[in-house]
């Protein structure tokens, strides 16, 4: 089926998705840690935009909360929180640069590929939009993942920490039609006292070793060793 002819809803429900799998790949291969915070705040914004939707097509009062749950954490306060250190750490220039962004974006490219691959058995089972949906969200996961691991700052690590639970958010919002209230506010509960805890962990590294590079900490263990 065409995407002009899906149902109004099932349209933006994709469009919000493929929005949330653009800023991922943005987030990956863009090299200035302030970008990709306010990156990750647009994308806080879509997966807001997106929780409300489908609170107005379910007829879920309770996921309204959950979008100004999701609105105020991701969008605002952890994005804040972020800038935060980067204005008190004086990073608003600094890079975290991948070693190697052509072969790093391939990488995140074939891992698109590879989810929609694997959900290709379970296509007779599901709706197209649950597919697409569970493909794309398959991918955002795995973009965090990636670039957990391609970056060397400890704030683009935990920016991209994050954007793997949105992923996991937008899957469990979009199919599923959101998840029970108490769930929702200990999932909310979790991200607020994850994202205080990377604060003060920030803190730490930054009077141990004058900087927020990970790579440092393992050039000190070899030294030390030596």
């Amino acid at each position: 089926m065409f995407f002009a002819q899906l149902p109004i809803y099932e349209q933006a429900i994709l469009a919000l998705a493929a929005g949330v799998l653009l800023l991922s790949f943005f987030m990956l291969a863009h090299p200035r840690i302030y970008s990709v915070i306010k990156l990750f705040a647009w994308q806080g914004l879509v997966l807001a935009a997106t929780t409300a939707l489908v609170a107005f097509d379910s007829q879920t009062p309770h996921l309204y909360i959950s979008a100004v749950l999701t609105l105020g954490l991701k969008a605002v306060f952890i994005p804040w929180l972020l800038l935060r250190m980067v204005d008190k750490f004086e990073m608003h220039h600094e890079l975290d640069e991948i070693r190697r962004p052509g072969l790093t974006l391939l990488t995140a490219g074939a891992l698109v590929v590879f989810c929609y691959h694997t959900t290709l058995p379970i296509a007779e089972l599901l709706l197209a939009i649950t597919r697409n949906v569970i493909a794309i969200c398959m991918s955002v996961v795995l973009l965090g993942m990636l670039m957990l691991v391609s970056r060397n700052k400890a704030l683009t690590q935990v920016v991209g920490f994050m954007t793997l639970e949105n992923g996991l958010f937008f899957a469990a919002v979009a199919v599923t039609k959101g998840m029970p209230m108490v769930v929702e506010l200990g999932i909310a509960f979790d991200v607020l006292i994850a994202a205080v805890i990377f604060g003060v962990f920030f803190l730490h590294i930054r009077q141990s070793i004058d900087s927020l590079d990970i790579s440092r900490l393992s050039r000190l263990s070899e030294a030390e060793r030596e």
